[in-house]
Order: C-alpha cells, then structure tokens, then sequence
C-alpha cells in the first residue's frame, strides 16, 4: 500500500513472509522489466531502472532474478508482453482508491479487480473521479533517529526537494518528477540512509478516518487489492490516527 506512513506498513504485516516475498520480487521484476523496456537496460543511465533495482537489492532480490528481468525488458530474454492498466473507486467513509496494475492481460486484471472492489461493497469509477485528487511525487521516508531535522533539511533543499515533515518516527520527504533522483543522490552523498524513495501518487488532501472498523475494512479492503498478481500499487487518501492504528495493531497481533 501506498500513502500515508504512519499506516501503510499495518497490511504488509499480515501474511506469510515467504509469499510477501515471492509477491514484492514479482512486483519488482515487473517494474524493472518495464523500466528496461522504456529506457534501455544500463542502470546508469536510466534513472527508472536505477531507482527500481536499488529496491531490490534492499528487498534481498537474487542477482540473477535482477538480471532476468531486465532482459527481459531489454528483448534479450523472451517474456509476455505487460501493460500498465489504471482503475479507480472509493472505499467505506469516502475513501479513494487508485489502483495500478501491470498485466499481461487487460481483461483477466479488470474482472478479478472488479470482483474484489464488489466483495468489499465497491465499485469502479469513471476514470479520473479519484486520481484527479492526487499528484505525481517523488516521495522519500527517513526514520528521524538517523539525521538531525536541521541537516536533513539542509540537504534536501538544496538538492531541489519540494517539502518535508515529521510524520511519527519518519521524515516525508516530497519532491517534483524531475528534482527527485538529485534529493535521492544528495540524500546518498550525505550519507543519510532511506526508508524508501520512489515515485508515487500522493493526495492532495486526507480523509481522516478515527472509526477502528471502518479504518480495518479498508485496510482488508487493500490488503486483498495487493495480493492480486496483477496489481502493482494502491494508493489511498486514508488518514488513520495512531490511537486507532494502535487497537488495529493490537487485534492484528503486531
């Protein structure tokens, strides 16, 4: 899941690690195939790919599974052939939902997410209902026990970064587009280690949701979004407070 730090993590707890990591090196691969196929195979220079392969490597992904895929992407390995599909909708309390799948069939994706949307009381809507409400960001966490607020800051507005606050235990870091692989390598020069850094949608506004079962529905709501083969980010305007993070936690065991 993707968006809010505070909450994101609470899905990803839930399941088996072996499968969450036979599921995050499918994802990965996919990504890195497409980046590949979009921008060429040398790490150096794509900044997509680049930006890719460093999550798997932190992920523990194998090299030759790293390697597979971007041949994948390049051509020089045979593979089907993935496209990027979009579907939007909203969950309990108003909260929207942008899901990005990466498939290699269009009409399998759109039905098996269409039916976790209905199992969940949901359905799709119009294209840009949702995502009109979101923007495109470079989005960088770092946990606050690693830098000085005051450097961090230093750093990254000098690198181009757009706007940063202390989210709980992590910093957020924003950035446009074009600014984020210079705060990432600032941010690596400085040697202030990240969280994560990618790119990602990010709401323009939250919807704050303080119910405990109105907050858990759709967090299973994503959770069965992101165990979907083909679905390769949600992302959400869910903004849950820690009180009720915490009871979640609790009942979830973590």
């Amino acid at each position: 899941m993707s968006g809010h730090s505070k909450w994101k993590t609470i899905a990803h707890k839930k399941g088996a690690a072996d499968a969450k990591r036979g599921k995050i090196f499918s994802r990965l691969s996919k990504e890195m195939m497409i980046a590949a196929r979009q921008g060429g195979g040398n790490i150096e220079m794509n900044i997509m790919l680049r930006n890719v392969v460093q999550k798997a490597r932190a992920a523990n992904m194998p090299v030759d599974n790293i390697d597979r895929a971007i041949k994948k992407g390049t051509g020089e390995l045979e593979s089907a052939a993935l496209e990027e599909a979009v579907y939007e909708g909203y969950a309990s309390g108003g909260v929207g939902l942008i899901v990005v799948a990466l498939t290699d069939n269009r009409k399998r994706a759109a039905a098996e997410i269409r039916h976790i949307f209905s199992k969940n009381g949901s359905s799709f809507a119009s294209q840009g209902a949702v995502g009109r409400g979101f923007q495109r960001k470079g989005q960088i966490f770092v946990d606050v026990e690693q830098v000085e607020e005051e450097k961090l800051m230093d750093v990254i507005l000098n690198a181009g970064a757009e706007d940063m606050k202390r989210d709980g235990d992590q910093y957020e870091i924003l950035t446009e587009p074009s600014a984020f692989q210079g705060v990432v390598d600032a941010l690596a020069a400085a040697e202030i280690p990240t969280v994560s850094a990618e790119s990602s949608l990010v709401p323009d506004t939250y919807v704050p949701i303080s119910d405990k079962s109105v907050a858990s529905s759709i967090l299973r709501f994503v959770n069965e979004l992101e165990e979907n083969d083909d679905v390769q980010d949600v992302y959400t305007n869910m903004n849950v407070g820690d009180e009720v993070l915490k009871e979640i936690e609790a009942e979830n065991g973590d």
